[in-house]
């Protein structure tokens, strides 16, 4: 508790910096009261703001999309295999790269996948063109969607796995006696008792849908350029620690914060309408 208060709730009194021209030199709360002011970047459609909006939202549709249910269905295949000890060893191969740093992450890629990478220097060797990949902008997004299934889509299994357990195997039985084949078992049982935490976790998901993965992207910025890889929590550092925007920087990571919160309880009431206990109950 004490570590949720010192690092979550307090560092909220920060956000009075949006209303302010603030200096960081002068005392907490000495800097001028603007009020609006820091908001009109985002009311006035600023270029690079909504640039920044748009591949936010790219990313978190494509995330939904492909990263959400790539545990889910890792784990319904690693729950298929009969031999607890090739389950065991398979899911400590899957675990490890969550524990890699993104530095570590990006430098295999680049090793593999860059310029001077594996693949071109193999094409290279064989009198062939390299393929442009880590420097490609079209590519950007597939790019970070692929770095972060490959991160952690094994770690995510560990939740998955766990709910799988606890169902209940004489309803496999009787889906079996009943003539359900593996198909129709895994949609009349499998998914209908892990429903509830997938529920859960996707609304946990929306309510932090807005943070993409800064450090994953800050490492690659420079290759792409910010016109693909600009997104809010890099326009926050950008503009506020680099360019010395701190008010209109502070601004748009409030709003953020503010959309997280409305993205989570819309979710919420949704799971209420579908009989789903959600995050909490009304």
């Amino acid at each position: 508790m004490a570590l949720v208060l010192g690092f979550h709730y307090l560092p909220l009194i920060g956000n009075v910096i949006a209303f302010q021209d603030y200096v960081p030199f002068l005392p907490f709360g000495s800097s001028p009261w603007v009020g609006l002011e820091n908001f009109e970047v985002i009311l006035n459609g600023d270029p690079a703001f909504l640039r920044a909006l748009r591949n936010t939202l790219v990313l978190t549709l494509v995330q939904v999309v492909f990263v959400f249910p790539a545990p889910i269905a890792l784990a319904l295949l690693l729950n298929s295999l009969l031999s607890e000890r090739i389950k065991r060893v398979v899911q400590s191969i899957l675990y490890l790269p969550h524990f890699l740093s993104w530095v570590i992450v990006v430098a295999v890629f680049q090793q593999i996948v860059g310029g001077s990478g594996l693949i071109n220097n193999t094409l290279r060797a064989n009198g062939l063109d390299p393929i442009s990949l880590m420097g490609n902008s079209d590519l950007f997004v597939t790019l970070l969607t692929t770095q972060v299934i490959w991160k952690d889509t094994g770690w995510a299994t560990i939740l998955f796995l766990a709910a799988l357990s606890q169902i209940d195997s004489s309803l496999y039985e009787a889906a079996s006696v009943d003539g359900a084949s593996r198909i129709r078992q895994l949609w009349h049982v499998t998914l209908p008792g892990i429903r509830g935490l997938i529920i859960l976790l996707l609304i946990l998901r929306l309510g932090d849908s807005l943070t993409v993965g800064f450090e994953q992207i800050i490492l690659q910025q420079h290759s792409v350029g910010l016109a693909a890889s600009e997104v809010l929590d890099t326009y926050v550092y950008n503009n506020g620690i680099v360019g010395g925007q701190w008010g209109v920087s502070a601004a748009v990571g409030l709003v953020k914060g503010v959309v997280g919160v409305i993205l989570v309880l819309g979710a919420n009431k949704v799971a209420h309408i579908f009989g789903e206990a959600g995050v909490y109950k009304s």
